[in-house]
């Protein structure tokens, strides 16, 4: 049980890592590779948990992960970086530091919010629910500090992969339910993809702020 635990704890804390230092990135391509990175560590995580609980549905859980988020997903951004040629660093709303803190602050309040309304779980699930909901908060924040629209999309990935984690730490999740959760985040990124390339034709930029102010002017 000890080794379950701590790989467990190592896949959580991997991810958590992931999400936290895709705070401190400004280049797509370098946000695109973490997100990646937290896909793969998910998948691991997912066919751990599988085994651990003995659970073949975590194995068809981490084979669609591998292939939607690990694959497919970054494939995707990859291409509609080349195909808008963002190479430059993205815009922030604050400071990259200021930012970080707020993430560690985010994780704190996490911790603080899950580990005291969960003492009747056993440790393992309280602790992966503290983890993936601090993996949630700083996905949000992800979004709310970047001003690009394809940045804002891996926050909002980085969210996803929060819920998933926390589901798969959770024994007798329906398999239903996380196979449409990962059919419905393939369709949403579609459907953004498509959102993004009619955003760019029209005002020839992906800059939130900055399509803001083309409004404003065309008012």
């Amino acid at each position: 049980m000890s080794l379950s635990f701590s790989l467990a704890h190592m896949m959580g804390g991997l991810m958590l890592l992931c999400a936290f230092a895709l705070l401190s990135q400004r280049r797509l391509a370098s946000m695109i590779s973490l997100y990646q990175a937290e896909a793969l560590t998910l998948t691991a995580a997912a066919l751990w948990q599988g085994y651990a609980q003995h659970s073949p549905d975590l194995y068809a859980t981490a084979l669609i992960t591998f292939a939607i988020k690990a694959v497919v997903l970054p494939i995707g951004l990859r291409k509609m970086v080349l195909r808008f040629n963002l190479i430059r660093a993205v815009e922030t709303v604050m400071p990259i530091g200021l930012a970080m803190i707020l993430g560690l602050a985010l994780i704190g309040i996490a911790v603080l919010v899950v580990l005291p309304t969960t003492l009747n779980e056993v440790s393992l699930t309280r602790e992966d629910l503290a983890i993936s909901l601090s993996v949630v908060l700083l996905g949000f924040l992800l979004m709310a500090v970047r001003r690009n629209a394809v940045a804002q999309v891996i926050g909002f990935l980085s969210t996803e992969n929060g819920l998933v984690l926390a589901a798969i730490g959770m024994p007798g999740m329906p398999f239903v339910a996380e196979f449409s959760v990962a059919l419905l985040v393939l369709l949403a990124f579609l459907v953004v993809g498509v959102f993004l390339f009619r955003l760019r034709e029209h005002f020839d930029t992906l800059d939130l702020a900055g399509i803001e102010t083309i409004e404003r002017r065309g008012r």
